[in-house]
């Protein structure tokens, strides 16, 4: 069998270059471009335009932190057991970024890929998808949030930067539409939150769905980095394990009586 040519379009070097994506590191891009810039570069390979910057950015901003999150938790308490390993403490962090939790981008955008393509239009779309949700008892991902009532407010402000640019079409349509069929279902209003919408904002600006995930694990990278700095000067994973302790009660086999 003729083993495959292996290549990659990344990175490349010589004794005195390094070149990222054809542009030269040195001269052209340290000192020459934003961070979001270079993600967009890395990742997708060009340069992005003014929107898909600006999306890109706010994105990452939005997600990097809510507070004492369960990824949080887990980065601190690895850090606690294990202070030599700051990036063993936010690797054990970015392990739960799932489709439960920052990761349900990549649920809620076929989702809205399929709305619209649908043939009847948006509406019909958005009432098969949430009938078809119910009956298998499944949560619709892009909506809900527990500690925002009655709405999420980074969505508002992702949309704003999204309009402030001339971003927001047929996908973002399709969410708000989404929104609407699924408050009719539950006869209350259900908030879009953060994820749900930057799934639509990076459909409208091109990021392939496979790969949208990634750029909230860097998001989180950020907000897990800052946690375990404080966790150094202020060290609070202690009093989460023992919070942790006494939350959970034992319910197994009575041990033997002491002596």
């Amino acid at each position: 069998m003729t083993q495959r040519h292996a290549t990659s379009s990344i990175c490349t070097y010589n004794t005195k270059q390094i070149f990222v994506r054809g542009e030269d590191l040195c001269e052209s891009l340290i000192g020459g471009v934003s961070l979001g810039d270079f993600i967009y570069l890395i990742v997708l390979g060009t340069r992005p335009t003014a929107a898909q910057r600006a999306i890109v950015e706010a994105a990452i901003v939005a997600l990097a932190d809510h507070g004492i999150a369960p990824s949080v938790v887990a980065a601190r308490i690895t850090y606690m057991g294990a202070p030599e390993s700051l990036q063993g403490a936010v690797a054990a962090g970015l392990l739960g970024v799932g489709d439960q939790f920052v990761g349900t981008v990549e649920l809620t955008a076929p989702l809205l890929v399929e709305m619209v393509s649908h043939p009847d239009g948006l509406e019909a779309a958005a009432r098969a998808i949430v009938q078809r949700h119910g009956e298998q008892k499944k949560l619709l991902p892009g909506f809900g949030q527990p500690h925002h009532k009655p709405d999420d407010p980074r969505p508002a402000a992702l949309f704003k930067v999204a309009e402030a640019h001339g971003v927001s079409g047929r996908y973002v349509a399709a969410l708000k539409a989404l929104s609407r069929a699924f408050d009719e279902s539950l006869g209350r209003h259900m908030t879009i939150n953060a994820p749900g919408a930057i799934a639509a904002l990076f459909l409208e600006i091109g990021v392939p769905l496979k790969i949208m995930r990634g750029f909230l694990v860097i998001s989180r990278c950020i907000g897990l980095v800052g946690h375990l700095h404080e966790e150094q000067n202020k060290p609070a994973g202690r009093a989460m394990w023992e919070a942790a302790a006494h939350a959970v009660e034992y319910d197994g086999k009575a041990p033997p009586a002491s002596a």
